[in-house]
């Protein structure tokens, strides 16, 4: 299976990038770089895919599940080495899930779209760490020994 974006150069450091779907991203660096700051930076684009493939795939799970999702909100912290090429070397994704939802049955979500679904997550070659925030409140992972929680 293949997939194609093309990104056209539009000066200085912008770019615009659409892929078969139609829409288009504006890709900018900082003006420190000698961009002008008019769209979002690479590594955040990353972090952004990430968010959105684990989100479609939780709240698909929890549908299937029948667990009443009200809302759902995904921070992403990625933790980028100093040395050149900065990649990621950790990410750390706070997932706060609004609702009736049973915590064991949210984990379980979290759990498959990492392991399973997520075809972001599979791309990266970082770690990556779920925490998960029900209702406004941390809930630890029963399946992990050693997971963080973090608000």
């Amino acid at each position: 299976m293949e997939m194609q974006v093309t990104t056209t150069w539009h000066g200085k450091r912008q770019f615009v990038s659409q892929g078969a779907s139609g829409h288009q991203v504006v890709i900018d660096a900082k003006e420190e770089a000698g961009g002008e700051n008019r769209g979002s930076r690479p590594m955040e684009l990353l972090l952004m895919g990430l968010t959105g493939c684990t989100g479609i795939d939780i709240a698909m799970i929890l549908e299937r599940m029948r667990e009443p999702l009200q809302g759902l909100r995904i921070e992403a912290t990625g933790v980028r080495q100093e040395a050149y090429p900065q990649k990621f070397v950790e990410i750390h994704l706070t997932y706060h899930i609004e609702g009736a939802v049973q915590p064991a049955k949210a984990w379980r979500a979290i759990h498959l779209s990492e392991e399973k679904y997520c075809s972001a997550s599979a791309s990266f070659n970082a770690r990556i760490v779920p925490h998960l925030v029900l209702n406004g409140e941390p809930v630890p992972d029963a399946a992990s020994h050693s997971v963080e929680t973090e608000a």
